[in-house]
């Protein structure tokens, strides 16, 4: 069997057809993107909206070229520093070990965070398997009840993300409003066909309208989408400052607030 890349999930050979398991309830989120679609946003976004709903969410950050920890909130507001390479350089993953490397949030009680510290990069840790992330998503159900997976663009060399969007019970595939991102998405999905990948489970979701792309300009780049989420400046300037989890306030931000509220309501019933 020939791989694509070293280590990559996706191989030249068909995978052989797994029988489909039951419907059940959305427990695992994965959202999924080009990059620059704003994956990263909408899932701490949506995991503080779950949070503040006092929902326990955990939030895995697969990104291992740009750790998104320190990014989204200040360091200062975070009880620990613990990393997830240390979950995936271990023989078997363990309710109790993730436990141990969760991080915590001061001002967020129902919100626990696993991702990759600042400074350290794929080489930091060990190789893992494929395998082994499956375990670290099977393991995290028994951990929390809400759990969302902020993926990495490029699945054919990120073993974790693969796996996360084959592992979840649900997708958001975020698609910018332009050529670029369509492009992008367009070369990944073959990757997935010959996978255990279900396309009903997924959501496509325009992110980051920005308001010369009109309505119907969105429709005939993307096609019809499940739900549209606004651009926002004061979201930007959150980002910005490295504080994605910040309070948004501002009138520019109603929409998008409204989005993630329906998107909640939606995927998980909250």
């Amino acid at each position: 069997m020939l791989n694509f890349m070293k280590g990559s999930v996706f191989s030249r050979k068909q995978a052989e057809l797994v029988p489909e398991e039951p419907a059940q309830d959305v427990q695992v989120l994965a959202v999924w993107g080009s990059p620059g679609s704003g994956k990263t946003t909408v899932s701490v976004r949506l995991a503080k909206y779950l949070a503040d709903q006092k929902k326990n969410v955990a939030l895995l950050l697969c990104d291992m070229t740009t750790p998104m920890l320190p990014c989204i909130c200040p360091p200062s507001n975070l009880e620990c520093e613990r990393s997830l390479g240390s979950i995936l350089a271990a023989t078997h993953v363990t309710d109790l070990l993730i436990k141990q490397n969760c991080v915590t949030h001061k001002k967020l009680d129902y919100l626990t965070i696993i991702g990759m510290l600042k400074g350290e990069n794929v080489f930091t840790y060990p190789p893992y398997s494929q395998e082994l992330a499956a375990e670290l998503i099977d393991h995290l159900r028994d951990v929390a009840p809400y759990i969302i997976i902020d993926c990495g663009s490029a699945i054919a060399h990120d073993i974790l993300s693969a796996v996360s969007l084959l592992e979840a019970d649900s997708v958001l595939r975020l698609v910018n409003c332009d050529l670029k991102s369509v492009s992008y998405l367009s070369s990944q999905l073959p990757l997935l066909k010959d996978q255990k990948w279900d396309a009903d489970k997924q959501y496509k979701v325009a992110s980051n309208i920005k308001s010369n792309q009109a309505g119907e300009h969105i429709e005939s780049v993307l096609g019809n989408v499940a739900f549209k989420l606004p651009h926002s400046d004061e979201l930007d300037n959150l980002a910005l400052a490295g504080n994605m989890l910040g309070e948004l306030t501002l009138k520019d931000s109603r929409g998008f607030r409204k989005g993630i509220a329906r998107l909640a309501k939606e995927v998980f019933g909250v």
